[in-house]
């Protein structure tokens, strides 16, 4: 006994308190020897205690929201079940990781020890608060990490699209180049009048300068059909692929009649060959640009979305860490989804910290695409109110229930299934929001979700 309590005082948590009061907490506790990989405590059976961790080394390892957890304790440390605590179960099981003892002092004497024991109570209740802060911290990094993951894996697929058209075309433009070079040859060892050599060039500009729109279906094949039949007339019996490049392109067949005018079948061809593949190089320069461009507004995005190379506290535009953030989750919006916007014109700043603004609009929208269920509408408004922005984003999904809308803000209340959500998200929303001395409010019927975002403009600050 004497060296259970010399143990016993060596706790931060026991260190100085009354002899009489150890005494008494000894009597009704038990002392438990351990081996290595002993456990004295099993996930999910009832929480009826709480150990004292006399000699040794321990760990607390189990399932915990889906992730592996892993804790580890020494001699002297407080844990179990605590005063005041709702713990029901065990979330974890605790084990030796070396041989040790614990002292097991059963929950069912809570309130006596509080009344015995009232400086104990005092602290094993700051130690509980330790624990909440610590398990706060270690679901709000899991929720992070779980957000970064979806938005990574939707901005992969959103650059590997035109990262994929670029590589597709480059890959195309080396056949053409062979073409036009083996086409361009032909034509120079032709004897060709300069008049010869001005209607190839004019057909060519022509066709180069096309504004680009393509017929409608219909038009393009009947236009196909006239083109080939024109071809095949002139002995061009095998450039049905030109016909239809040319169709899409909107190329009239009175064109193509003067150049056979102009020149003779041989020649023709090769002008045909030559002018139809500058306008499919042309075409596959302008799918790299717009690809390349693609990849470049959403890397652009992603930086402003991040406020990466950025001050850390700054006045920002608030239409336009809502644009960063559909843009950023473009590839669930166009899934089904119509955004609907109401910016007002003139720029609403507030002083924001980082990308916390970021993070909320990401919460609140995401949340909303998941409750329409992947289609329907989502509204973005902005507005000014006094000397606030007030941003509304809608949703006209089924609706919060009446008996959940009162606790969407809880921390770890989630009404999606296991492994889905960690009820975190409106929580980080809600402490970024009053961190930046603003407030939020949800109004909810079915067809008709409404979260509304109060921030004080800058000049107001």
């Amino acid at each position: 006994m004497a060296e259970t309590l010399e143990l016993l005082r060596q706790s931060p948590v026991f260190a100085d308190l009354p002899n009489d009061q150890i005494d008494w907490f000894l009597s009704q506790s038990r002392e438990v020897e351990l081996k290595a990989g002993g456990v004295y405590a099993r996930q999910g059976d009832p929480a009826d205690a709480m150990f004292v961790l006399l000699e040794g080394q321990f760990q607390w390892r189990g399932d915990f929201s889906g992730e592996t957890f892993v804790r580890d304790l020494k001699a002297g440390e407080v844990t179990g079940v605590l005063p005041f605590s709702r713990m029901k179960n065990y979330s974890l099981s605790g084990r030796a990781t070396s041989d040790g003892r614990v002292l097991r002092f059963p929950a069912s004497l809570f309130p006596q020890l509080v009344q015995r024991m009232p400086e104990l109570a005092t602290r094993l209740v700051g130690l509980m608060s330790d624990r909440i802060r610590e398990v706060t911290r270690f679901e709000q990094q899991r929720d992070r990490l779980a957000a970064l993951g979806k938005l990574s894996a939707g901005l992969a697929h959103e650059l590997n699209n035109p990262a994929s058209a670029a590589k597709r075309a480059t890959s195309q433009l080396r056949d053409l180049l062979k073409r036009i070079r083996d086409a361009s040859h032909e034509l120079g060892r032709l004897d060709l009048t300069a008049a010869q050599k001005a209607e190839i060039e004019k057909l060519e500009t022509s066709l180069m300068q096309a504004d680009g729109h393509p017929p409608d279906p219909l038009t393009a094949s009947d236009l196909e059909d006239q083109l080939d039949s024109l071809l095949r007339s002139h002995g061009q019996n095998d450039l049905w692929q030109l016909a239809a490049d040319l169709a899409r392109r909107n190329f009239k067949p009175e064109s193509l009649e003067h150049l056979f005018e102009a020149l003779d079948a041989g020649t023709a061809r090769a002008a045909l060959v030559r002018i139809s593949t500058s306008v499919e190089i042309a075409g596959l320069l302008d799918e790299i640009e717009s690809s390349t461009g693609r990849i470049s507004d959403l890397v652009k995005a992603i930086k402003e979305y991040t406020f990466m190379d950025q001050a850390p506290v700054q006045n920002v535009d608030i239409v336009k860490t809502l644009e960063n953030t559909l843009t950023i989750l473009n590839h669930k919006l166009k899934k089904g989804v119509s955004v609907q916007r109401d910016y007002q014109q003139v720029p609403f700043l507030v002083n924001s910290f980082g990308s916390e603004l970021s993070q909320v609009w990401t919460n609140i929208i995401d949340n909303a695409i998941d409750a329409m269920g992947g289609a329907g509408e989502l509204r973005v408004r902005t507005y000014r109110q006094d000397e606030c922005v007030v941003v509304e984003i809608a949703d006209n999904g089924p609706g919060i229930p009446p008996e959940v809308e009162p606790r969407i803000f809880e921390p770890f209340f989630t009404t999606k299934g296991v492994g889905e959500g960690t009820g975190l998200g409106l929580d980080t929303v809600q402490r970024i929001v009053k961190k930046h001395r603003g407030s939020i409010q949800v109004h909810s019927k079915p067809g008709d979700t409404r979260f509304q975002v109060w921030l004080p403009l800058a000049s107001s600050n």
